[in-house]
């Protein structure tokens, strides 16, 4: 028995080095767990604000090709009302399923932002159906879209700690004629 009460303080020892080595394997697999599900919901996030952004932007392009048919904007490749009903009818389709994700994961301050550009999308939709015909109230709401469009990216890069990004707005420099 003097042997085994020699052997106790060592046996223990050993009890305590497992379970030391156990809880230490269990709180750095909860750790690493916490951080892959963070980065997959954060992949997730950006994924949701990007489809959102290019649902939306088709709507933006229709728009301006619709205007330059109606006079308003210089846009290379004008489209009649008509022929872009069935292209604006699909960019809202799946403008839809991308705004209730966004709804879902977004944050507060993105759903907001993204809320802003869409109204001033669907402003000038509403510009372009009356068959308005008026350059320097579409160059107005062309403004107010690309500053909502800038504020969505702008809330998007603060909710995923990305740095500041660019406008947006490009300079395009004028065109020469011989």
């Amino acid at each position: 028995m003097s042997a085994f009460i020699q052997q106790l303080p060592a046996l223990m020892g050993v009890v305590i080095g497992a379970l030391g080595s156990y809880l230490v394997v269990m709180r750095g697999d909860q750790a690493r767990f916490r951080r892959e599900q963070a980065a997959r919901w954060e992949e997730r996030r950006l994924t949701v604000y990007a489809d959102y952004a290019r649902s939306l932007k088709k709507t933006v392009t229709l728009t301006y090709r619709i205007a330059a048919h109606l006079g308003n904007d210089p846009h290379p490749h004008p489209l009649s009302p008509e022929e872009a009903a069935p292209h604006l009818a699909d960019a809202n389709d799946d403008r839809d399923p991308a705004g209730e994700a966004l709804l879902m994961l977004g944050s507060p301050d993105v759903v907001e932002k993204a809320r802003e550009w869409v109204v001033t999308v669907m402003d000038m939709e509403g510009f372009l159906r009356d068959g308005s015909y008026s350059p320097e109230t579409w160059s107005a709401m062309l403004d107010r879209q690309r500053a909502a469009r800038e504020g969505y990216y702008a809330a998007v890069r603060r909710d995923m700690a990305l740095p500041p990004g660019h406008s947006g707005r490009w300079r395009l420099a004028p065109t020469q004629t011989p």
